[in-house]
């Protein structure tokens, strides 16, 4: 019986991976492939994407799981939410690709808000307000940039744009669809409503899949420059969509995909948009198999990536790990989702300041720095879990840790303690994991999302923290 291999193209804010995966004596094998490093880069005070070059490292991935000997059955790609390009009637890129650190979306909330208030429009969309959103990089495309949208015949995530440019086919999915803050979350599609009252132009917008969708097979240039042809499925295109899908789920519990971003929540059926959801900032983002990813955004360890980047990365993120626990005791904190950590100068210098700034002990050497920033987002997480059980009326014993995060002992430590649970860390590689889950069932190799789950769990490494 021949093997089926399929290959995950995963996708961070700061770095990109090809996994190749299969079944083996009842157990998911990975092996990375490729692996190339991303960021916005800086154009005329501009945080853009360059897209060309992510399709380039995308194709080299996949010549590269060629020469190690992996033809795909199939394979998927994910990235970050709520970035998207615009393409015009020959379906070339509009103008610039904005990345979402980029201040453009400065102010823009309060002109959407002069539409729709913003209390209103969580009760339609039950996402959270990020300045970064989808709907005010839209909004402002429309103030700033009106000649590019009023081009604009397709708009598509950017993991729908690469898996385009593999296919020739257009696809929108919707995990990825609904972080835009423009998806009505009872009919898991478009709020056309909301984007007719917005003055943006619907016909843009195509119809939203879920993830398991069979997108097409590779167009003929690109089975030649990859050596193989293979089906491109639609996985839960959204990062944090693909990485909850890998938790290693046997009780009920929080999920914390911990890693650039940290995203902390539960799987609901329905979407919460009370009014306490809405004052904490919850977002309901849509998952597989119509779940819904009930969480809260935090900064998470963009912040130690960021001092790392700063001391030239001559420390490994163990070693960061060490110092800080030798620091233990340095007494101050940070609200680590200030709107100062988001993209400062200097991450450093951030720290420092915010310290200062609040009267607090400022932290000079590299442990002492690391040690705010982890015992902060241990805090967090902690009023975070107490919130969750609040808003769902529901206590949780366990936390799931999935993602690069998982390997922060220290962190989960600290996370142990400020919350009370108990916490399961692993696995590492969850996004990826999740993007292939997503195509072994498509291929019936796995039954459902639960089988696929049990399946994770006698996999891969989980360790546990009490």
């Amino acid at each position: 019986m021949s093997r089926n291999y399929y290959l995950a193209v995963d996708i961070g804010a700061s770095s990109g991976r090809h996994m190749v995966s299969w079944m083996e004596d009842g157990k998911m094998q990975m092996e990375e492939v490729y692996r190339f490093q991303n960021g916005m880069v800086q154009k005329d005070g501009k945080r853009l994407w360059d897209t060309k070059s992510l399709f380039k490292d995308i194709v080299a991935g996949m010549k590269a799981a060629k020469e190690a000997g992996y033809v795909p059955t199939s394979m998927s790609i994910d990235t970050w939410a709520v970035d998207y390009v615009l393409l015009d009637e020959n379906d070339e890129v509009l103008g610039d690709t904005y990345g979402y650190r980029d201040h453009r979306t400065e102010g823009v909330d309060e002109e959407v808000y002069k539409v729709i208030p913003e209390e209103k429009l969580y009760e339609r969309s039950g996402i959270q307000k990020q300045i970064f959103n989808t709907i005010y990089q839209l909004y402002a495309d429309k103030l700033k940039r009106p000649e590019v949208l009023e081009k604009a015949k397709t708009f598509l995530m950017l993991p729908d744009y690469f898996q385009f440019l593999l296919t020739g086919r257009k696809k929108s999915e919707y995990t990825n669809g609904s972080s835009t803050q423009l998806v009505n979350p009872n009919t898991k599609q478009w709020d056309f409503e909301l984007i007719d009252m917005l003055g943006l132009p619907k016909e843009i917008f195509l119809t939203l899949q879920m993830p398991g969708t069979a997108l097409g097979r590779l167009t003929p240039k690109i089975q030649k420059e990859v050596g193989f042809d293979c089906e491109v499925i639609m996985c839960a295109s959204h990062d944090t969509a693909s990485a909850v899908m890998a938790m290693p789920k046997t009780k009920e519990g929080i999920y914390l995909s911990s890693g650039t971003w940290s995203l902390m929540g539960v799987e609901l059926l329905e979407a919460l948009r009370d009014s306490n959801s809405h004052a904490g900032n919850y977002t309901n983002e849509g998952g597989y198999d119509y779940r819904f990813r009930y969480l809260k955004n935090i900064m998470g360890l963009w912040m130690i990536q960021s001092v790392r980047h700063e001391l030239d990365d001559k420390y490994s993120f163990a070693e960061i790990c060490e110092e800080a626990s030798k620091c233990d005791s340095f007494p101050s904190r940070v609200d680590v989702n200030d709107a100062s950590f988001l993209a400062p100068e200097s991450m450093i210098d951030a720290i420092k300041d915010y310290c200062k700034n609040t009267n607090q002990k400022v932290p000079e050497t590299l442990g002492e720095i690391s040690t705010v920033v982890y015992q902060s987002l241990a805090e967090c997480y902690g009023k975070t879990v107490s919130e969750v059980e609040k808003n769902t009326k529901k206590e949780y014993e366990r936390i799931y840790i999935i993602g690069g995060g998982a390997n922060a002992g220290y962190l989960n430590e600290l996370t142990a303690k400020a919350t009370g649970k108990e916490i399961y860390a692993g696995p590492t590689e969850a996004t990826a994991i999740g993007n292939i889950m997503a195509q072994m069932i498509a291929n019936k190799e796995l039954k459902d999302l639960t089988a696929a789950r049990k399946t994770v769990r006698e996999s891969f490494e989980i360790k546990v923290y009490k």
